[in-house]
């Protein structure tokens, strides 16, 4: 419930939820830096919600954080945890946050995350939102910090990919992480110069893209790169290529398996010999961007002033150059799926040139 007037806040849980992502040591080492200024304890609360229903807590203080910003992961480990699964947990939770004294929480983590967060809001909580996801599809804020280091590393894939492509005449379909959203696909497959670019936002036809690389072939060009998002799916089918049919606590299948399905046809139409990749994990490890440890830090910054000011119940985002709040309810209301004129610009690059369009040029 939220404090009376003349109450004074004097300790703030913090938490990391869903997937590891760059940049949650920054948002982390930020708010005890910041929460420092107003004389505040800062409460770690480890793995997620699953922490706060267990009591897993660590007091955090400038030894923890010194030298995190650079590093990857989370210091408090992280889960997949939703307390509203069970109505006993969430009676835990509630009772956890009573026995440490935690007068507001700092949660990080991605739609899921923020769901609980909201839950917590509505039952008079204190809590405020960071929005952290490699998927970049949290409504509200332009970018999630943790998107532009994976774009890098997707986009150093394509780069080492594209020497072993053409070295051996062949055509690689590389998969990347976008359960929904197709945004990591989108940007990497435009800054590596990739061939095809596909995403869950568009089912895409099997015969459309051997007839594009089909005509990079007749124009001369021998190898092709084909990025493809795990939530991409062709059009015959609603299905996504899955891994397994276990369901984590908020109902998600692990997906994976298309860029196989697509190296098999692809293969088995042209007659090229194919590859396939799968950089999984890879995308969401390792050392943060500078972009993404100054917005991780700028999210941090902004979160404890939010608190300070008794402004519960928001996420901060990034519109524009600036860090504004956001309602909860709009960033968990929908998912920001990828802009379509940005998408059209990929396509640009998509199939090579026809004799036809060489002779027209020529006329």
């Amino acid at each position: 419930m939220y404090q009376l007037e003349g109450w004074v806040m004097k300790k703030i849980g913090i938490l990391t939820g869903g997937g590891d992502c760059p940049g949650l040591n920054a948002v982390i080492r930020a708010v005890v830096r910041k929460s420092r200024r107003y004389k505040w304890t800062t409460i770690g609360i480890k793995n997620g919600w699953k922490g706060l229903i267990d009591g897993d807590m660590i007091l955090l203080n400038d030894r923890h954080v010194s030298g995190i910003l650079p590093k990857g992961g989370t210091i408090l480990g992280t889960s997949r945890t939703n307390p509203f699964k069970e109505q006993e947990n969430v009676k835990k939770l509630a009772e956890n946050i009573k026995k440490f004294s935690i007068d507001a929480i700092v949660a990080i983590g991605g739609e899921d995350t923020l769901g609980v967060a909201l839950k917590l809001h509505k039952m008079r909580i204190p809590v405020v939102g960071v929005p952290k996801t490699i998927d970049n599809d949290l409504s509200g804020t332009d970018y999630t910090f943790g998107f532009d280091t994976a774009v890098s590393i997707v986009t150093e894939a394509i780069d080492r990919l594209h020497t072993t492509a053409e070295s051996h005449h062949r055509v690689i379909v590389l998969e990347v992480m976008g359960r929904h959203a197709g945004w990591i696909a989108t940007m990497a497959g435009i800054a590596g110069g990739a061939d095809e670019i596909l995403i869950p936002e568009k089912p895409f036809d099997i015969e459309v893209i051997c007839k594009n690389l089909k005509a990079r072939y007749d124009s001369g060009k021998t190898f092709s790169i084909v990025v493809v998002s795990e939530g991409a799916r062709p059009k015959e089918t609603d299905k996504f290529a899955a891994i397994s049919d276990e369901k984590d606590d908020f109902g998600h299948v692990r997906l994976g398996g298309v860029g196989n399905f697509l190296g098999k046809e692809i293969e088995k139409r042209m007659g090229v010999e194919t590859r396939v990749t799968v950089l999984g994990h890879v995308q969401r490890g390792g050392t943060p961007t500078a972009y993404d440890r100054i917005l991780a830090t700028r999210f941090g910054v902004t979160a404890v002033e939010l608190l300070k000011d008794g402004n519960y119940g928001k996420m901060v985002a990034l519109r524009g150059n600036k860090i504004i709040p956001v309602e909860l309810e709009e960033a968990v209301s929908k998912l920001k799926t990828v802009d379509m004129e940005l998408y059209e610009i990929a396509k640009v690059f998509f199939g090579g040139i026809t004799v036809e369009e060489i002779v027209d040029t020529l006329v």
